[in-house]
């Protein structure tokens, strides 16, 4: 928006001029942040001062405080209401801190107690009545995923996005994990033959597998489509795209990487990992690559097969240059590669890409 279109609006009686300064200013204020921004950069933003780390700290001990007095006022006779009550709380603290005072810290605060009272409040409240548990689970998160969906749009809070993630990944683990193969989590721990390995092997545990595998994918989408919409990373949808791929990143490489690890297929292996290295480049978001970076050491320590006792030392030595390469010439890399890539649907809304200098 130019300022002769600003002009104009006032003159036309759409704004007045106190309006078009303001927006004058709001426009002025995001080129200038985004032109600030050093190229490299991806920006987060978890809190914005010691001040909401305060009144967080408030926010979790008066929602306890409430609690106590409802529980103390009632007798004891509201004890399965309690994480309702809870829910019911958060919603009404959050009017003020998300939508008034726009606090990020205490936002998310306020909506993890909005959905673990929802969570919780099913646990409590048909757990008694139903003997079912996966159903009792189901429900609870069915409800909880629901709940944060409608805070999602109401408050518009990209944090949001990432509880609705959590709480729908709940279901389907509900729906489709085995009670022999959650049991082998537990019993077999994270590398026993019934445990993680196998609760994520498409081979051990196809249902399971393949849902989480669906999940991930779908979770990238989402976050693409929010990514889309603001290329230039500078409001909510960068944001709530930052913790869609946050979810989804795990979910992929995890599912995948395991199921090469376990079929022994590690040049495969290697290959998976290169792909997500360059889709990390191609959307610019670090996150993927993070999510990697415990099969990346896996990798190397396979090709670099049995070295004594010192292997992990050699292990540490390649990870650590390999992500500090990556990291240092991040920017580099990804203009580079951008640049050799063909022209495909949806490229020239991702975020620019400058020079390979």
């Amino acid at each position: 928006m130019t300022p002769e279109d600003l002009r104009a609006a006032v003159a036309a009686g759409i704004v007045t001029e106190a309006q078009a300064a303001s927006l004058a200013a709001l426009i002025n204020g995001r080129s200038g942040r985004r032109a600030a921004l050093p190229a490299e950069d991806e920006p987060f933003e978890f809190f914005r001062g010691f001040s909401e780390i305060f009144i967080s700290i408030g926010l979790i001990i008066l929602l306890a405080g409430i609690l106590g007095l409802v529980t103390i006022m009632t007798q004891g006779l509201l004890l399965t209401a309690l994480p309702f009550v809870t829910a019911l709380v958060a919603w009404w603290f959050a009017n003020y801190f998300t939508l008034k005072r726009r606090m990020t810290l205490p936002s998310m605060v306020l909506a993890v107690a909005f959905g673990i009272g929802l969570l919780t409040f099913v646990f409590t409240f048909v757990a008694p009545n139903v003997t079912n548990g996966r159903m009792i689970s189901i429900l609870g998160f069915s409800l909880a995923t629901a709940g944060m969906i409608t805070w999602y749009l109401r408050f518009k809070l990209p944090f949001a996005a990432f509880l609705v993630g959590c709480f729908a990944l709940g279901v389907v683990y509900s729906v489709t994990a085995s009670a022999t193969n959650v049991v082998g989590l537990v019993a077999g721990g994270a590398l026993g033959k019934g445990g993680y390995r196998a609760l994520f092997d498409l081979t051990e545990s196809p249902a399971f597998a393949t849902a989480t595998l669906l999940f991930g994918i779908g979770a990238f989408l989402v976050g693409m489509w929010f990514d889309t919409r603001d290329p230039h990373r500078l409001g909510r949808h960068s944001a709530t795209a930052f913790w869609c791929h946050l979810l989804a990143a795990p979910a992929l490489v995890n599912t995948v990487a395991i199921t090469l690890m376990n079929g022994s297929g590690t040049r495969f292996l290697a290959l998976a990992l290169l792909l997500i290295t360059v889709l990390a480049l191609v959307i610019d978001r670090r996150s993927f690559l993070t999510a990697a970076i415990a099969y990346i050491a896996i990798v190397i320590t396979w090709v670099m097969g049995d070295s004594g006792g010192t292997q992990w030392i050699f292990t540490l030595l390649l990870l650590g240059a390999f992500i500090t390469a990556i990291g240092t010439w991040w920017v580099q890399l990804r203009a580079w590669l951008m640049h050799i890539l063909p022209d495909f649907p949806g490229k020239s809304r991702l975020p620019p890409y400058g020079s390979t200098e």
